[in-house]
């Protein structure tokens, strides 16, 4: 049986609707708040409350929300923004990536695992590979840290073109993750480099990487690239429109559209990796959660049918039928 794995319980595939495939709900990273960064902590759930709730004003039906344990979760309160803001929010298990790990560990978080760790990189030096993946297993099929909300995920993520040990370490956890569960994987790619050399490691696990989503593939916009991961089958998320710092739109909209003519248009996702307060709107005065699918789908469309495409046929892969796809758990 194929079914998605949300905060409040698994639901047929048809049931997940018009999805935001990369976002970040409510958080506090531990790695940023050591360095005061305030910009980067979601630490108000009731104004990441009203940004979910644009975006369900217009249409929006689910969130994937990609916050792994490394990245300051707070599961609860997104849980109640789901119930509150009546979508479904699919929940990540697993990691992130490295430079991350010289934060503390929460006390929270001590309880969960155990063990005389004093970071992240301790607890992930410290455990074995297997170690690790029962820990990731337990989030997809108990509940992240310890609560009752199951993850719909399992991630990894690796550096800025290159791939440190304690990553591999961690990619092959997940692998082995889902191998247990079937759950999908979702993949951080530092500006959008090394996922070839993750393929290669993944499929030394016997992953097959159609079950893979790769993230921030906009901030390395090289559409021979694009195509070399579409090629083995894996989905594509686009997640960094509205930052136009990165690249503009018409680069996004031009790498989207370069795999759609090369017939990979099944393999595309697209988001918005909202992840700083300056880009919400209830916190920064930002573009916010509505951006997308208010501002950025009829943009896209328009480009889509000057080009020779049906725009609204393709939204509806990218945000529809290509999540609920890339999000189910088979088999």
């Amino acid at each position: 049986m194929s079914f998605i794995r949300t905060l409040h319980g698994d639901i047929k595939p048809e049931q997940l609707g018009f999805t935001y495939s990369h976002e970040h709900i409510v958080c506090r990273p531990p790695f940023w708040v050591e360095k005061g960064e305030d910009d980067l902590l979601l630490d108000d759930k009731e104004a990441s409350l009203k940004d979910v709730l644009d975006f369900v004003h217009h249409g929006g039906q689910a969130i994937v929300d990609a916050t792994a344990v490394d990245y300051g979760r707070d599961v609860q309160a997104v849980a109640n923004i789901a119930t509150e803001a009546g979508i479904h929010i699919v929940g990540t298990a697993g990691f992130n990536k490295s430079f991350l790990w010289d934060a503390a560990i929460t006390p929270h978080l001590h309880e969960v695992i155990g063990g005389n760790f004093r970071t992240y990189k301790d607890w992930i030096e410290g455990s074995s590979i297997n170690e690790l993946t029962q820990y990731v297993v337990k989030e997809v099929e108990e509940g992240l840290e310890g609560t009752k909300f199951k993850g719909g995920q399992v991630k990894f993520g690796t550096a800025y073109n290159r791939i440190t040990p304690l990553e591999e370490k961690t990619i092959r956890a997940i692998a082995r993750a889902h191998h247990e569960t079937k759950a999908p994987i979702h993949s951080h790619t530092e500006v959008g480099t090394m996922a070839l050399e993750q393929i290669e490691i993944l499929k030394s696990e016997n992953v097959d990487v159609s079950y893979v989503s790769f993230g921030h593939m906009d901030r390395n916009p090289d559409s021979y690239y694009h195509e070399k991961i579409a090629s083995m089958g894996s989905f594509l998320c686009f997640d960094g429109i509205a930052k136009i710092k990165y690249a503009p739109e018409s680069t996004r909209i031009a790498c989207i559209l370069e795999l759609v003519k090369k017939g990979y248009e099944k393999q595309i996702l697209v988001s918005g990796d909202t992840a700083r307060k300056t880009y919400y709107k209830h916190y920064g005065y930002g573009l916010g959660l509505e951006y997308i699918i208010a501002k950025w789908v009829p943009r896209f469309i328009d480009e889509a049918n000057k080009a020779g495409f049906d725009g609204e046929k393709l939204v509806e892969l990218f945000f529809v039928e290509n999540p609920k796809r890339c999000f189910t758990f088979k088999g």
